[in-house]
């Protein structure tokens, strides 16, 4: 199964947006010195829904980005240009998503308008939720977006 596949299985089996994102990487994860799955996924899990249910930076993004920490790290707060290097990855795959999907707003994906407020608890996770979200949709062309990046860079181990 591919890294897109497996984001799409992880959301579908009840993780967040986000989770599936990064937990379809989390070999190549391990492979930098990266933590364990179970750390991946509590680091992620506020992230899913937009950012707590918010509805804002669309979770599949907030992946990439943490994703993009583990490409190009930025570690040294002195180094400026491993900084620029990584914001440059993140603008890279945020662009991509755009033009792929029309934004990056988990609210604007979903349809849903700036008034319109909802609970923080999750939905439940039904065959019919996974019909009307295309949040799984989502979570395969972030991976594969990731993906593609390091295909081209030769760094898809």
């Amino acid at each position: 199964m591919n890294r897109s596949e497996c984001a799409y299985e992880l959301f579908r089996s009840g993780y967040n947006c986000c989770q599936s994102v990064v937990l379809a990487f989390s070999d190549y994860i391990a492979a930098k010195g990266g933590p364990d799955e179970s750390t991946l996924a509590m680091i992620c899990s506020g992230f899913g829904g937009g950012m707590g249910r918010m509805r804002e930076v669309c979770g599949t993004v907030s992946g990439m980005t943490i994703l993009a920490g583990f490409i190009i790290p930025a570690v040294d707060v002195d180094d400026r240009a491993a900084k620029t290097a990584n914001y440059e990855l993140v603008r890279h795959f945020a662009e991509r998503f755009r033009e792929l999907n029309g934004s990056i707003v988990c609210r604007e994906l979903l349809g849903l308008t700036p008034l319109m407020k909802e609970s923080a608890a999750p939905s439940p996770r039904t065959p019919g939720y996974y019909e009307k979200r295309p949040c799984g949709e989502l979570c395969r062309i972030a991976a594969s977006i990731v993906e593609q990046y390091l295909n081209e860079n030769k760094e898809n181990k």
